[in-house]
């Protein structure tokens, strides 16, 4: 994996970059949309191809529960397995099994429960990586520990501590150096000293890129904008950044502005599922009434296949009829909106304007939340 940093704004640290993997090449900054069981809910590739997605996450955990890497590597791997010609980034599994209730975490590895079975597994970083190499992703992520929020100082140095040492445990796992590339993860929870320090300690190592790690789990929009500050200032320039688990649009903006090249969420296709879709004017709940008869696109900006063809009133229709092709068509503008938003940032910052275009997005894009706020308060 090889990564080119193109351009730098010149009013924030926004970035603009190429990274060339074993199965094709991937603009940043770039949104990852999450195909998490090697499936993204509810479309095919083809229809995940047609959004304009250069890369897609699935996740170690799952697959290695069902339907295990063994069989996946049978039949030729995930790209082959799943259809999908494109990049692959397949995320460790820490976060999901931390986030288990019932787990035994040691110095070594994790204890916890199959799901579905009740028989106890045992994870570790060497673990974590042999299966992620039997799935063939093109990007594997360090096994770590993600540290929940809020968390005392103690236990968050204690914890980051481990992942560093369970990072140098991952890259003495790796083997398939050229055709997979191993990102770090920097933990710290939300302690400036702990995200600098593990920071510093992972770039020692001259991985192929490096993530953050950690946030998306509470800590609030204004937080997670200083964890980001603290952080990647400290990560080497010429790698590149990956924010894991973020999220919303604004989110994705702030985090560009303070230099982070990938991300990934599944709120693109969770909030379609749920009939609340993305449009430059803020988001809308389209099963709610007052669309039963409105013959508008979802976003007459929008050029997806969803917008181009059907009206407010028709997925208003699909949702209140319980149609499983409500959730095809709000998933395909969903993650269209979050693809073409990320290839407006990237023009934007081509042409030194990022700001501007930040600027002017939001307050589009916030306008409603706000108005809807203020006739909040005028109610009371």
């Amino acid at each position: 994996m090889n990564f080119t940093l193109l351009k730098k704004d010149k009013d924030s640290a926004a970035r603009l970059g190429i990274l060339q993997t074993s199965h094709g090449e991937i603009q940043t900054p770039i949104f990852m949309p999450v195909a998490t069981h090697g499936a993204m809910k509810p479309l095919t590739p083809a229809q995940i191809h047609d959004t304009g997605a250069q890369i897609i996450l699935s996740n170690t955990y799952h697959l290695h529960l069902q339907p295990g890497e063994g069989l996946v590597k049978k039949a030729g791997g995930l790209h082959k397995f799943m259809a999908w010609e494109k990049p692959i980034l397949t995320d460790s599994g820490g976060f999901q099994v931390f986030s288990l209730p019932k787990k035994r975490i040691t110095e070594d590895g994790v204890f916890f429960k199959h799901e579905l079975t009740g028989e106890e597994i045992y994870l570790d970083p060497a673990k974590a990586i042999n299966i992620q190499q039997e799935l063939g992703s093109d990007i594997m992520m360090a096994f770590d520990e993600c540290i929940p929020y809020p968390c005392d100082k103690v236990y968050a140095e204690q914890s980051t501590r481990k992942t560093i040492r369970w990072l140098k445990e991952c890259q003495n796992a790796w083997t398939n150096r050229e055709t997979q590339a191993l990102f770090g993860i920097v933990q710290g929870s939300v302690y400036e000293d702990l995200r600098i320090m593990c920071a510093k300690e992972m770039r020692k190592l001259d991985l192929p890129g490096y993530a953050i790690g950690g946030v998306s789990v509470g800590e609030g929009l204004e937080l997670l904008k200083k964890v980001v500050g603290w952080t990647a200032p400290h990560l080497p320039e010429d790698k590149p950044r990956y924010l894991m688990g973020v999220g919303l649009p604004e989110d994705i903006l702030e985090s560009v502005e303070r230099g982070i090249d990938m991300f990934d969420c599944v709120i693109p296709t969770r909030y379609a599922r749920s009939a609340t879709l993305f449009t430059r004017r803020g988001k809308i709940r389209v099963s709610n009434k007052n669309y039963k008869r409105d013959f508008f696109p979802v976003d007459p900006s929008c050029s997806c296949y969803t917008c181009q063809n059907f009206s407010r009133a028709y997925l208003h229709h699909l949702f209140a009829a319980n149609e499983v092709l409500s959730a095809v068509l709000s998933a395909i503008h969903n993650v269209t909106f979050y693809l073409q938003m990320m290839t407006e940032i990237r023009q934007a910052i081509a042409d030194n304007r990022f700001m501007a275009y930040k600027q002017a997005f939001l307050a589009d894009y916030l306008a409603s939340e706000k108005q809807t706020q203020g006739s909040k308060k005028h109610s009371k």
